[in-house]
């Protein structure tokens, strides 16, 4: 457990100030050195003593002037002396006042001038003189280092009114202003108030926060912390550099039933890892199957690719082979239709020539059938008998008897000349063509 960090201002000389402001004290902070003045004012007494000493020498002479003999003698040697010690003593209390206005501040410190204790000025780092017998400085502050403060806070209830066993809080502060420091707090009191803030922040914080989560408290962030904490110390001339928890305790019940969950917590995270490289080798051991299974596939698969190409192959050359075929059987038919058309032309062509042959024959043969005809009729002309007139009157009644007669008598005189008739060629038939 760490120990809560005390500030307060020393009395020291000169010669300390170095080391106590950069070391301090056991868990004591130190930004504020009073010094311990060897300045007084017994310069003056050699001064008073050197300034007598020449007036005595100053009556001694005039002394002397009005005397005579040994006396002359006496006050000459007496006032010399008077004179020589008069500017020993002079010198001495010169040089006694020189080194008594000497004043070195440290670096990285500022000191405070007073003069009849008013504050006059601040005096920077390195040597100054101060000649006023009534100057001095009363305060030495640390204003380019920054402090730190360790400030743990018992008993700090959280949400659930659990009081926690300690919450370590750290930070670092610098003194920003140093006669705003020492006139208006002071280091002891400034002490106080920063341990009040700090307990205050960190209870507000620790309200706001569970029990189980107290440990979240362990490195968080404290921005706003410490934003609260310049407001509040903004009047007493300090700044606030930097602010952490770097530790929270727990009560010991509360402690032990926590490091039961933790191991409990330890063991499932445990067990979680080692489900994890169960599963994991599972999951591996699948992903082989699965790549096994899958080049599987992916041979069954080329296999029925190179299948697939095969019947396609097969299939382009039966469908090759069937495209010949019929390339084939429809040249033969277009072969055979052109012969058939050559021949059916051909044919159509003799057709034609017979058909013209047919009309000039048929020409000739109606020719010689007229004229056949001309001649049978001339002949039959020539042979025919005579007719017999068995009326000649122009009337249109016959009478019975003459109507037999007439039929009885006509084929008598027509026997005799048929023979001669049938043995002359006979007319041509239907078609024209010649019986011979």
């Amino acid at each position: 457990m760490h120990r809560r960090s005390v500030i307060s201002e020393a009395v020291a000389p000169w010669s300390d100030i170095a080391r106590l402001l950069r070391g301090g004290e056991a868990d004591t902070l130190i930004p504020v050195i009073i010094p311990r003045h060897r300045r007084r004012l017994w310069w003056m007494l050699p001064l008073w003593c050197g300034a007598y000493a020449l007036l005595t020498g100053v009556m001694l002479s005039l002394r002397e002037a009005g005397s005579d003999g040994a006396a002359d003698v006496a006050y000459g040697a007496l006032a010399t002396l008077s004179y020589v010690a008069g500017v020993v003593l002079l010198l001495i209390g010169a040089l006694w006042w020189w080194r008594s206005s000497i004043v070195e501040i440290e670096q990285g410190t500022n000191g405070v001038l007073t003069r009849y204790g008013a504050v006059t000025r601040t005096l920077d780092a390195g040597r100054h003189y101060l000649w006023h017998p009534w100057s001095r400085v009363d305060f030495v502050v640390d204003t380019a280092t920054e402090i730190p403060y360790s400030a743990p806070v018992m008993a700090c209830p959280t949400q659930e009114n659990v009081p926690l066993r300690s919450i370590e809080f750290f930070l670092k502060f610098r003194i920003t202003d140093a006669v705003l420091f020492v006139r208006t707090i002071g280091a002891g009191n400034f002490d106080l108030v920063l341990s009040s803030a700090v307990q205050d922040a960190i209870r507000q914080r620790a309200r706001r926060m569970r029990t189980q989560r107290a440990y979240d408290l362990r490195g968080s962030d404290v921005a706003d912390m410490q934003e609260l904490l310049n407001r509040q110390l903004s009047v007493y001339g300090v700044r606030v550099t930097g602010c952490n928890i770097p530790d929270v305790q727990l009560p010991a019940q509360y402690q032990h039933h926590l490091a039961t969950r933790e191991r409990i917590a330890k063991e499932r995270t445990a067990y979680e890892q080692e489900w994890g490289l169960t599963r994991k080798r599972r999951i591996d051991s699948l992903g082989m199957d699965i790549e096994r299974a899958k080049k599987v596939r992916d041979a069954r698969i080329v296999e029925v690719k190179a299948a697939l190409n095969r019947a396609r192959e097969e299939v382009a050359e039966l469908l090759e082979r069937q495209e010949t075929e019929a390339q084939r059987v429809r040249f033969e038919i277009e072969t055979r239709g052109r012969s058939g058309l050559i021949a059916a032309e051909n044919e159509a062509r003799a057709q034609r020539a017979l058909a013209k042959a047919y009309r000039d024959n048929r020409a000739v043969l109606q020719y010689e059938l007229a004229r056949r005809r001309l001649e049978v009729g001339a002949g039959l002309a020539g042979k025919a008998p005579q007719p017999v007139v068995v009326r000649t009157d122009g009337g249109t009644d016959t009478s019975a008897l003459s109507t037999l007669f007439a039929a009885q008598l006509l084929p008598r005189l027509t026997a005799g000349d048929r023979p001669a008739l049938g043995d002359r060629p006979g007319p041509v038939g239907d078609g024209g063509h010649d019986p011979r």
